[in-house]
């Protein structure tokens, strides 16, 4: 448990240097730019503090290669746009007290939910030995769900390069198969590393990619972009009928 504080510490430090960053820059989506950047922070932690294993090495490894890859697209995508949308309506929801209102709703509320969500990497990393099956499959749902979101990524960033795309649905590669590729291969990954705490013992720890799903699922990701884009672009409406939010699978009907 006094590991568990330790990376509880990490999250909330992190969390709030960002927070004094975004009073320097008025921009409070720095936060978005360091979510994947807490995770490899935390899992450096723990696997330092359970003196290095040399097994540890493998999901400190993976989890440093995709939370590294996600906060530089994230600084990448939305370097010189300013502020991200959500936070400029709460900016003018709360005025003054804007500042000390996203430090605990924002900030110190994404580090406590960093902190949750990554506990699957605590028993992984610290581990000894790991049981060779759980953590082969834990792998494999790795490169899946990474590999699935880094390609999502890049298809998306692709097409809105081409100003001809402007205004339009992006409906191929990934996205022709699921209107939220990122977030289903992040999902993947996430279980993959769960499999990674099962190879250790850490079974316990499942509500760390529980909570993860539920937020990707029903908070900030597939439910809040699809309100936002339901009411900015109608094409997208024809898009939701025929393909799947999540799971992959063939266009249910033709384009129109």
């Amino acid at each position: 448990m006094a590991v568990a504080a330790l990376g509880l510490l990490a999250a909330l430090g992190l969390m709030l240097a960002v927070w004094l960053a975004s009073l320097v820059y008025r921009d409070a989506s720095l936060v978005d730019r360091f979510w994947g950047a807490g995770f490899v922070l935390l899992v450096w932690v723990y696997w330092l503090a359970a003196g290095g294993p040399s097994t540890g090495l493998i999901p400190v490894l993976a989890v440093t290669l995709w939370g590294g890859r996600l906060s530089l697209y994230l600084s990448w995508r939305n370097w010189g746009h300013g502020e991200d949308y959500r936070y400029q309506e709460m900016r003018e929801a709360h005025g003054a007290r804007f500042p000390l209102v996203s430090l605990g709703t924002v900030f110190l509320l994404q580090a406590v939910i960093l902190w949750l969500v990554a506990m699957p990497l605590l028993p992984a990393s610290g581990a000894e030995s790991l049981t060779t099956g759980w953590l082969l499959l834990g792998l494999l749902l790795w490169a899946i769900g990474f590999l699935w979101e880094a390609i999502g990524d890049w298809q998306m960033a692709r097409f809105k390069a081409d100003p001809a795309n402007r205004g339009q649905v992006m409906d191929q590669g990934l996205w022709r198969y699921s209107r939220h590729p990122n977030y289903f291969g992040e999902i993947v990954l996430w279980w993959g590393f769960y499999c990674m705490a099962l190879a250790a013992g850490g079974w316990w720890t499942i509500f760390g990619p529980a909570l993860m799903t539920f937020l990707l699922v029903r908070v900030s990701g597939v439910a809040l972009l699809e309100k936002k884009l339901n009411e900015t672009r109608p094409a997208y409406r024809d898009y939701i009928q025929r393909t799947n939010a999540l799971l992959p699978a063939p266009p249910w009907r033709g384009s129109a």
